[in-house]
This record gives C-alpha cells, sequence and structure tokens, in this order.
C-alpha cells in the first residue's frame, strides 16, 4: 500500500509493505538525484538485525545512536553534525532515519538542523514509527523539563514502512505501537467490535491514512494536526518524569494509552460526553491490553506542572477531547477541574 501525503512540491509517499526497505536505493535517485552520499542513522542492537541489508547506490555511512528516548538529546544532535562534517556530508546529500520513533526523530532533527537542512528518508522499524513517529516531519529531542520540547518541522522525502521488521520487535514494543494505533482508531469514530475482522495490516494502514490526511490538511499544526495529540497532554507529562529521574517504569504507546483512558473520562466530568463513550474507549484500549491507569505513586501538582508546558498550551491547561460532535482542542481548563480529574484518576 502507498499513501500520500500531499505537501505540494514536497509532497511524498508512505510505503507499507513486506520487504519495502529494499527500496531505499530508488527513493533516493528519484527523490535526492544529487545525492552522493548517505548517513544511516541507526541504533547499534537494530544494526544487528537480520533485516539491515540497506543499499543505497551511493557512498554510505552507518553511524549508530543509542536505542530509544536515551537518544533524544541537545548532546547527540551536535555529535551527530559533527559526524556529518567529518565524513563531508553535503547540503546536496542525504539522512536516513533506520528504527523506531525516537530515531526517526533524532535523524529528521539533526537533518534539519544540518547546513539549514539536508533531506531526510525514513525506514520506520517499529509500530510506534510506522503509524506515528515517521510522517509528518515532527522532528525533536527532549530537555530534563518535557518531552520533544526542542525540534523542527522538516519532512522527509519518503518513509518506508517494512512490515517484515515488526516480526523482531519485542512484545512489550509492539504493544507499545498499539497505543498510538488506538489513538487513530478512536479518532476515526471506529469501535473495539470492529477490530474484531481486522488484520494487522489494515489498522496500520487506516492509521497511516489517517495521519497523512491530516498532515496534508495541516502540516503545522495551525488546527485539526493538534487532534493527534490524543491521550498525549497526559502521556507527556509522565514521560517528564521519567526525564527529571522518576524509575517511572512506562513506554511512550503505554502512556498515550493510559492519556486516552484520562481524556475521556475528563471529558465525561465536563459533561462532553456520556458513559458510553468511556465504555467504548475502554474496550478499544483493552483489546491490545493496554494501561488505563497511572503506572505508579505520582502527584497530581507534579503532572499538572508537567502539563501546563504541553507544546498546545498556551500559559494553560489544553486537552484533545471527545464531545458531542467528535475531537476538539479544548483549550483554558480550570486547574481545580483537572486537578479534580487526577485524584479520580489515582494521583496523589
Amino acid at each position: 500500500m502507498r499513501v500520500r501525503v500531499d505537501l505540494t512540491d514536497r509532497a511524498y509517499d508512505v510505503a507499507i509493505g513486506e520487504g519495502v526497505r529494499h527500496e531505499l536505493a530508488s527513493l533516493i535517485a528519484t527523490r535526492v538525484p544529487d545525492a552522493q552520499m548517505a548517513a544511516i542513522i541507526v541504533p547499534a542492537s537494530l544494526r544487528q538485525q537480520p533485516w539491515f541489508d540497506l543499499s543505497t547506490h551511493v557512498d554510505t555511512v552507518i553511524i549508530e545512536v543509542p536505542d530509544g528516548e536515551s537518544a533524544k538529546t541537545l548532546a547527540q544532535i551536535e555529535s551527530l553534525c559533527e559526524s556529518f562534517v567529518a565524513h563531508g556530508l553535503s547540503r546536496r546529500d542525504v539522512v536516513v532515519g533506520v528504527g523506531g520513533g525516537a530515531t526517526t526523530d533524532l535523524a529528521g532533527f539533526a537533518a534539519a538542523v544540518y547546513q539549514r537542512g539536508v533531506a531526510v528518508a525514513h525506514v520506520a522499524t517499529s509500530l510506534v514509527a510506522q503509524v506515528d513517529a515517521a510522517i509528518g516531519g515532527k522532528t525533536a529531542v527532549n530537555l530534563v523539563a518535557g518531552k520533544n520540547l526542542v525540534g523542527a518541522f522538516h519532512q522527509p522525502v519518503g518513509v518506508l514502512c517494512d512490515l517484515e521488521t515488526l516480526s523482531t520487535l519485542p512484545e512489550r514494543e509492539w504493544r507499545c505501537g498499539q497505543g498510538e494505533v488506538a489513538k487513530c482508531w478512536l479518532l476515526e469514530g471506529r469501535s473495539a467490535r470492529e477490530l474484531g475482522t481486522a488484520s494487522s495490516e489494515d489498522w496500520i494502514s487506516a492509521a497511516v491514512a489517517l495521519k497523512s490526511r491530516i498532515v496534508s490538511a495541516d502540516e503545522r499544526e495551525g488546527g485539526q494536526r493538534a487532534l493527534l495529540n490524543y491521550g498525549h497532554t497526559l502521556a507527556h507529562a509522565l514521560e517528564a518524569q521519567k526525564l527529571s529521574g522518576s524509575p517511572l517504569d512506562v513506554l511512550h504507546g503505554e502512556a498515550v494509552a493510559i492519556g486516552i483512558a484520562f481524556a475521556v473520562r475528563l471529558a465525561l466530568r465536563l459533561g462532553r460526553v456520556g458513559t458510553e463513550t468511556v465504555v467504548a474507549h475502554d474496550d478499544v484500549l483493552a483489546h491490545w491490553g493496554l494501561p488505563t491507569m497511572l503506572p505508579g505513586p505520582l502527584r497530581a501538582t507534579d503532572l499538572l506542572a508537567a502539563m501546563a508546558k504541553d507544546k498546545k498550551a498556551h500559559h494553560n491547561l489544553t486537552f484533545v477531547l471527545p464531545g458531542a460532535d467528535g475531537f476538539s482542542v479544548v483549550p483554558d481548563l480550570p486547574f481545580d477541574t483537572v486537578n479534580a480529574a487526577l485524584l479520580d484518576f489515582g494521583a496523589l
């Protein structure tokens, strides 16, 4: 399957299927025809995988980075850019991010800032990357203060979502990606019952199609693209606790699922939805065995402070919430209301 992200002169395709990683050389030749060098950014652990047999048909340097969120630092961006200089990467060459969402975020941001922007392509190998992170051009690294607070919009020239790589994912990483799939499934108004007849390729394709359609209409999150942050306000607050040194054991997709469970309950408290909507959300999350409760003892005041730094917020608390007419961005929510909802949700 191919899904078009329609951004006029910067449009590109997302290819989904078994073996599509082998299209990398033709993608570079077509979209970056002047490239003489490719810098492949990949975690060391993935370089050992049997599917890491990529060909670019240009001079290639492989740069290893740490696994997961630990790679998403400004220090790592500096290290990558120094490596680009050392290897002679030019403005007409290409960076290739190979891995999960953290790697595509990192590679995309490095490409965005090196020499004021070089081309980037992604070979997305995790479910999170394939249905969300690698698509849409949002790149970022973390600060101790919070998730994805330093970044840039930088669209890739193409995204290859090779389903063969998913077979090597640990079970927890697979479930983590399903948190982002659940978000898309709910945004589309689909039910848990429909999941019973859907294959993994069906819901991956549905999630990619939704994101591509929204990004095509709102590239820089001035409107409806913010809806893709459903569940992420609390999710990023949970992840911020980890960045600040908490031993909290939660992965991104798990945090998104918890954030969704909280958001629909906040919507119920505000009178935007009824209990049947909460049940419907919980049924979708339960289908994939996703968590719906806080992952440990957390203070509501800490979570509120982190949520106030969310990128959607403008000196206030802002959530994407369901309502009678669908989903919308709801700003200026009273701190007392959100605090009460957090206490009911199990915060201290």
